[in-house]
C-alpha cells in the first residue's frame, strides 16, 4: 500500500504544481489590487488549478508510455507507468477520477461566475488530454509550449480573476504573461533535457525543431519576458511599485540558468527544471503580495 502511495505521489509530479499554483496567486493578488477579491472562489480556483495540473501529468506518464515518449534511455524522474509502478490502465482511470473531482469544483465556479467558466473548463479538461492524447498531441507537434504559456498563464490568471471580480481586465493578460513564461520556461528547460531520447521516439517538440542553441535562447527569452512584465505594469496600468520586488529575484535565476545554457548532458539540466519551478512559486507570490499589499 506504501509502495502504491508514493507511486502516486511520484505520478502527480510534485514539482511541477509550482506551474498551478503561481498563477491563482497572481490572479488573486490582483484582485486585491482591484478591490474585488474573494477568498472561496480563489481557493476553489487553486484546487481546481492542482487537480488539473496533476490530471495532467497523469495524462501525460500514461500516454507517453503507450506512445514510446518515455524509454529506459530517457534521464530525470522517475516514469511510473514505464517503469512497472503502476499499471497503464490504473494511471488511465487515476486521470479520469482527478480530471472528474476537477469538474466537481469547476461546477461550483460556474455556479459564482456563469457560463464563461465552463468554456474555460471544457477547454482545459481538453487541453491536458490532449497535451500528450488523442489523434493530435500538441506536445508531440511542438504545440506543447504554446499549450503551458496558454493555461498556465493567460486562462489561469485570467480565469482566476474572473471567479473573484467577474471581470477579465487588460492587466490580467499582463500579469499572465508573466507568470506563463515562467511556467512555459519550465517545459523548455525539461525538453531540453529530453531533446535526444524525443527526437528518437519522434516526440518532434518544439527543443528538437529549434535545436540546442535555439531552445536555450527560448529559456532565456521566457525569463527576459517575465522580467519586463512588472516593469510594464507599473508603466501602463499603474500598479504599485512593489510589484517591482519580483526583479529582485534575479539570483534564483543564476542557477538555472547556467544549467540552461551550459550544461551538455541530460543529468547536468536536472537541476534547471527544480530551479526554474521554485522561481516560477516565488514570482507568483511576490507578484501577488506586491499587488495586493501594495
Amino acid at each position: 500500500m506504501a509502495i502504491a502511495a508514493s507511486a502516486w505521489v511520484l505520478a502527480a509530479r510534485p514539482r511541477t504544481l509550482t506551474a498551478a499554483i503561481a498563477p491563482v496567486l497572481a490572479g488573486t493578488g490582483l484582485a486585491a489590487h482591484h478591490g474585488v477579491v474573494a477568498w472561496l472562489p480563489a481557493l476553489a480556483a487553486l484546487v481546481g488549478a492542482i487537480l488539473i495540473q496533476i490530471g495532467t501529468n497523469f495524462a501525460n506518464d500514461y500516454y507517453d508510455f503507450l506512445r514510446g515518449g518515455d524509454t529506459e534511455a530517457r534521464v530525470g524522474p522517475v516514469r511510473v507507468t514505464q517503469a512497472g509502478l503502476l499499471p497503464p490502465e490504473a494511471v488511465r482511470r487515476g486521470t479520469i477520477v482527478v480530471l472528474g473531482a476537477a469538474v466537481l469544483v469547476g461546477a461550483y465556479l460556474v455556479y459564482v461566475a456563469g457560463w464563461p467558466i465552463v468554456w474555460i473548463g471544457l477547454a482545459s479538461i481538453a487541453s491536458a488530454v490532449a497535451y500528450t492524447g488523442g489523434p493530435y498531441p500538441l506536445a508531440y507537434h511542438g504545440l506543447g509550449d504554446v499549450f503551458v504559456f496558454v493555461f498556465f498563464g493567460l486562462v489561469a490568471v485570467g480565469g482566476t480573476y474572473y471567479v473573484q471580480g467577474l471581470t477579465w481586465p487588460p492587466d490580467a493578460l499582463l500579469a499572465g504573461t508573466g507568470v506563463g513564461a515562467l511556467s512555459t520556461a519550465i517545459l523548455v528547460a525539461n525538453n531540453l533535457r529530453d531533446i535526444e531520447t524525443d527526437e528518437r521516439a519522434g516526440k518532434r517538440t518544439l527543443a528538437v525543431r529549434l535545436g540546442r542553441g535555439g531552445t536555450r535562447v527560448q529559456y532565456l527569452a521566457m525569463l527576459a519576458l517575465a522580467g519586463a512584465v512588472p516593469v510594464a505594469g507599473v508603466v501602463a496600468f499603474g500598479w504599485p511599485g512593489s510589484v517591482l520586488a519580483t526583479l529582485a529575484l534575479a539570483p534564483f535565476a543564476v542557477g538555472p540558468v547556467r544549467a540552461v545554457t551550459r550544461g551538455e548532458s541530460p543529468a547536468s539540466l536536472i537541476a534547471a527544471l527544480g530551479g526554474t519551478a521554485r522561481l516560477v512559486a516565488l514570482y507568483g507570490l511576490v507578484l501577488a503580495l506586491g499587488l495586493g499589499l501594495g
